[in-house]
């Protein structure tokens, strides 16, 4: 087949890529000059001239994530080189918080779960058996419950420690979504495929390049050289159903893959809805519809930097509290970035970028006072506004089949993940091409 698709982000380009590999002559056209989507590089400069390059937002990965860990290999990414695999760990600044003991870094999933947990620093035994009894719980059920239930729900029963320190600030980052309004039957599908899915599961992978280098911009490479077309820079004007099959401005394709947000989706087919003369409209109307009704949250990265600062850890949680909103903070001079640059994330963040950089900045302040770091000074602060739906429980998600011949993917599409990668490269890979 002639196939177009339109969007390269992470889920446009991983459709390019499963459609070349399936024997179809593809088309990707991208709008910009720079592939990636919302999890791209940007360029910047240090307060001393330096040029660097950061992401549009600081995105982390766990093992779990077996397609876009094939998809990397596939391009010619070597997910060990680009990627700095640590187990489970998620320290405060005090040293307390889960992380795995050495003994148990290669063990099996879940025996390397469990060990993190029956070890957490500063947990006492009753809430560490809260959580090993819950989890135990969770798989005996199938990892199922009823999809009307909120995250907050599921946990009840865990010590408050617990829910505080692990399971909320898992939650607003693997679903973007506070505990008391995110989907349940999700997280749980999450939970299970890092805890009990594949060895190392749980495992963090954090990107030791930015995240144009880490898949998308490889991809493209690999798509020329088996024979498809990148178009960069271009931008679909007009998208038109004809007898002979779809018209991407003009150019007929056997088949269309619509992977821009559902907003831009959703305004390039109620235009083409318009201009529809058959039975296409109606089918149309009704995607849109369901993708307009999406709820979306925000996420925020505050870049800061100062001379010599380095954290005892890739990557520190950090307790968010009113006024305190971040969640994590990685140090990028130890993974792909200059030494004393940091970036912390703050998961549906809310306020503009002034308000949530002096919160963040502060918070860093007091949080990290016993690191004794250097003053920090804010860099760069990148609020993504739509960053992700928000994943409440029962949502409708809009499928991948708009109509005949024109699909949709996305983190937003039907699909048992969250708005992560994983997630876009997932809703590709379940396209019967």
């Amino acid at each position: 087949m002639k196939v177009a698709v339109v969007g390269g982000g992470w889920a446009g380009v991983a459709a390019a890529l499963t459609a070349c590999q399936a024997g179809h002559q593809v088309t990707l056209f991208e709008a910009t000059r720079q592939l990636g989507g919302r999890a791209r590089a940007l360029s910047a400069t240090l307060p001393d001239g330096t040029p660097i390059t950061l992401d549009n937002g600081q995105h982390i990965l766990i093992g779990a994530y077996t397609e876009t860990l094939r998809l990397m290999r596939l391009v010619g990414v070597d997910p060990d080189a680009a990627l700095l695999r640590r187990p489970l760990s998620l320290p405060f600044v005090d040293g307390t918080g889960l992380q795995t003991p050495r003994c148990g870094t290669h063990w099996p999933a879940p025996l390397d779960a469990i060990a993190a947990i029956a070890t957490a620093s500063g947990w006492n035994w009753r809430e560490r058996a809260s959580l090993i009894r819950a989890a135990l719980g969770w798989q005996w059920r199938g990892f199922t419950c009823d999809p009307q239930q909120t995250v907050a729900h599921l946990c009840t029963n865990l010590a408050p420690r617990v829910l505080h320190e692990l399971i909320e600030p898992l939650c607003v980052s693997a679903l973007n979504t506070p505990a008391h309004e995110a989907s349940a039957s999700v997280f749980l599908r999450v939970l299970q495929d890092a805890l009990f899915g594949v060895r190392g599961g749980s495992h963090l992978l954090l990107p030791r390049m930015d995240l144009g280098a880490l898949f998308p911009e490889a991809g493209a490479r690999w798509l020329v050289q088996h024979g498809a077309t990148v178009h960069l820079g271009q931008r679909v004007q007009q998208l038109q159903h004809t007898p002979q099959g779809w018209a991407v401005d003009g150019d007929i394709f056997d088949l269309v893959v619509w992977a821009t947000s559902s907003s831009n989706a959703a305004i390039a087919l109620v235009e083409s809805a318009n201009s529809a003369i058959d039975a296409i409209a109606p089918a149309l109307r009704t995607w849109v519809a369901a993708a307009t009704a999406l709820r979306f949250e925000s996420i925020a990265t505050v870049y800061a930097w100062a001379p010599q600062a380095r954290l005892p850890h890739p990557m520190l949680a950090l307790r968010a509290t009113p006024g305190a909103p971040a969640q994590f903070v990685f140090d990028r001079g130890q993974l792909d970035g200059p030494a004393g640059l940091l970036a912390f994330v703050v998961s549906a963040s809310q306020g503009d970028v002034d308000t949530v950089q002096a919160a963040v900045l502060q918070q860093a302040r007091t949080q990290l006072a016993p690191l004794h770091l250097p003053t920090l000074q804010p860099l760069r602060t990148i609020i993504e506004k739509r960053a992700t739906f928000a994943c409440t429980p029962n949502l409708h998600r809009p499928p991948h089949v708009i109509a005949p011949g024109l699909l949709a993917v996305g983190d937003y599409v039907q699909g048992p993940y969250p708005a992560t990668l994983e997630g876009a490269v997932r809703s590709a890979a379940e396209i019967c091409w």
